[in-house]
């Protein structure tokens, strides 16, 4: 089995060479997501480093599975990746239905919501995706445990507590 260091090489090298939206090399991403799941242990910080190889890479989760990645991330990476011809609302509803996935997306959407990943986009792209990710709050959050949610967004986004708090 890969220790986390070895997880985190593997996410640079599978990510080798991708930049997000605004230009930043992608690992810092999954580094982010994987930082905010500490408290939950290795094997979520480990999906959080992989949430996005089967998505975007040549990667498969049978490859991650041959390289040594556990089985149980390997299947909340699984759980977290988009399918062919499953929206996004649906795939965030089928993400709630399992704690340790909705924790690695809850952590990556924290992420993805953070102002100073969005301000350099452009003002159409930033409200389309702001509205996507509330939304997708809205259906995560109620998943989990408010203090697992509080526990992800001290660390990836502290600007969402107050609207964490507003949820009541």
């Amino acid at each position: 089995m890969l220790t986390l260091d070895e997880i985190d090489a593997l996410a640079e090298q599978a990510h080798a060479g991708q930049v997000d939206k605004l230009g930043v090399p992608y690992v810092g991403h999954v580094r982010a997501v994987a930082a905010g799941l500490a408290p939950f242990g290795a094997g979520l910080q480990m999906a959080g480093l992989l949430h996005d190889v089967l998505e975007d890479t040549e990667l498969t989760a049978e490859d991650l599975l041959r390289a040594g990645v556990p089985g149980a991330v390997v299947a909340t990476v699984q759980r977290v990746t988009r399918v062919a011809g499953v929206g996004y609302e649906e795939m965030i509803r089928q993400v709630a239905g399992d704690q340790a996935a909705a924790l690695v997306k809850i952590a990556d959407n924290a992420h993805n919501s953070h102002p100073d990943r969005t301000a350099g986009l452009a003002p159409a792209s930033r409200d389309r995706l702001a509205l996507r990710y509330r939304g997708a709050r809205e259906v995560l959050w109620p998943a989990v445990p408010v203090a697992d949610v509080r526990a992800v967004l001290e660390l990836v986004n502290p600007h969402l507590l107050a609207e964490l708090a507003a949820t009541g």
